[in-house]
């Protein structure tokens, strides 16, 4: 009978219509807008969870720093090649049926890797967790939030994407409480558990299918874009130079998120406050998506691009001369409230300038690259410190790879200027 009922609940959920258009912008998009936010919460809670509990899996396991770091670089990696494949399911069939394996993913990754007897086994755990359950409600969800927003699309997908920051502010504290008090393997089994069973329930809010939309004609105020060459190169060209400025800004942002942590602990200062400044960082980028959104709105995607990855620059420059708690603090609030819109601006560029109807495929393959620079910036990171003994090459490492992201920003916005571009706009069908 449940097989049946399952069975039954698919088909319905496979022949559910496009949402009548009247509901974009609508006070129902808004409460999906808000399941969604709970979603990304909850699935995205590895993504920090892994850095809080580094120092202590490298103690328990006695490897190397470049080795503990493995685990989120795997799961990154899963995590942006899962974000094309759950797109496409989510296209095909509903985000309901890929929320539900996401919840079981997570629910199963978490328990799984505190259960793991080996650095391995660890590493795999976190490989599924990225791979079908946090990438269940990263990706998809950044798409169909875009579909189901026209007047405020930039703060709709930053109120969505700030799911990941919120997830980064909230858990760090309360998983390192855990580790102090019952050990980060009862932790991580309690988390799955309660992430698992939370995604489960939002997803049932989540079966209607978005609107249908289309791009906007041009009117006398918006110049006309021509989304058949994006930024004047063909779509191929325009998407590469898109997923490499994804893949540098994102080398450069894992080196404190996923470091900072391990660099409290080596100065002396103690895990827990590496897990407050991780925190810290995390909820300052909620703000920074926030704002970003509402600037995004007024002056495009690219803009928003350029001006988050000179001020993502600055921060990681001021790691440099201060290594003292309080300006570890000042410093990691700052970082946060400089970046935090810069993953955003990537998916409302793809709206603005490319084809609506290849705008799922095309985010997703940009948050990939996105999230490849976050594990190879978490891996690379390790790697350097292990080669030089000190955290400073490797903040130098992710100011170089910040510099090439600003430079294809700043190459992209030329060409938009040249051609005296707009921010283009979407219409209902």
């Amino acid at each position: 009978m449940p097989i049946a009922s399952c069975t039954l609940l698919k088909k319905e959920l496979m022949s559910t219509p496009p949402a009548d258009p009247s509901l974009i912008d609508s006070r129902h998009a808004a409460w999906r807008l808000l399941a969604t936010l709970g979603l990304v919460v909850l699935g995205n809670s590895s993504m920090y969870v892994v850095s809080v509990v580094l120092p202590t899996v490298q103690a328990e396991f006695g490897i190397s720093r470049a080795d503990a770091s493995l685990p989120y670089t795997m799961m990154m990696v899963c995590l942006g090649l899962g974000g094309i494949w759950t797109g496409r399911l989510a296209d095909r069939h509903g985000l309901t049926p890929v929320l539900w394996i996401g919840s079981l993913a997570v629910c199963g990754g978490f328990v799984w890797a505190g259960l793991s007897g080996s650095i391995w086994a660890f590493g795999l755990a976190h490989g599924l967790l990225g791979l079908i359950g946090s990438s269940s409600t990263f990706a998809p969800l950044i798409a169909d939030t875009a579909l189901w927003w026209n007047r405020r699309r930039g703060i709709a997908v930053a109120i969505c994407a700030s799911g990941n920051y919120i997830a980064g502010a909230l858990w760090p504290p309360i998983v390192q409480h855990g580790i102090e008090t019952i050990g980060w393997r009862h932790t991580y089994v309690l988390m799955g558990i309660f992430c698992g069973l939370g995604m489960f329930a939002l997803s049932l809010r989540m079966r209607q299918r978005p609107p249908l939309v289309s791009a906007a004609p041009a009117n006398a105020q918006t110049p006309a874009v021509d989304r058949s060459r994006p930024f004047g190169l063909s779509p191929a060209h325009a998407q590469l130079a898109l997923c490499v400025a994804g893949m540098a800004c994102c080398v450069a942002m894992a080196m404190p998120q996923v470091h900072i942590v391990a660099y409290c602990t080596d100065l002396g200062f103690g895990a827990a406050r590496g897990a407050e400044m991780l925190s810290l960082m995390l909820a300052c980028g909620i703000v920074s998506r926030l704002v970003s959104g509402v600037i995004c709105d007024r002056i495009g995607g690219i803009r928003t691009l350029l001006m988050g990855s000179a001020l993502q620059g600055v921060a990681l420059l001021l790691f440099l001369p201060f290594d003292g708690m309080v300006p570890l603090y000042v410093i990691s609030a700052m970082f946060g409230l400089f970046q935090g819109g810069i993953v955003p601006s990537y998916a409302i560029i793809i709206r603005e300038h490319f084809a609506p109807e290849e705008a799922g495929a095309r985010v997703g393959s940009v948050i990939m690259a996105t999230l490849v620079g976050m594990a190879l910036g978490g891996w690379l990171s390790g790697w350097v410190f292990d080669v030089t003994g000190s955290y400073r090459a490797a903040f130098i490492n992710g100011i170089g790879w910040n510099l090439l992201n600003v430079s294809i920003a700043v190459w992209l916005y030329r060409r938009v200027r040249s051609q005296g571009q707009g921010t283009g706009g979407l219409s209902v069908v």
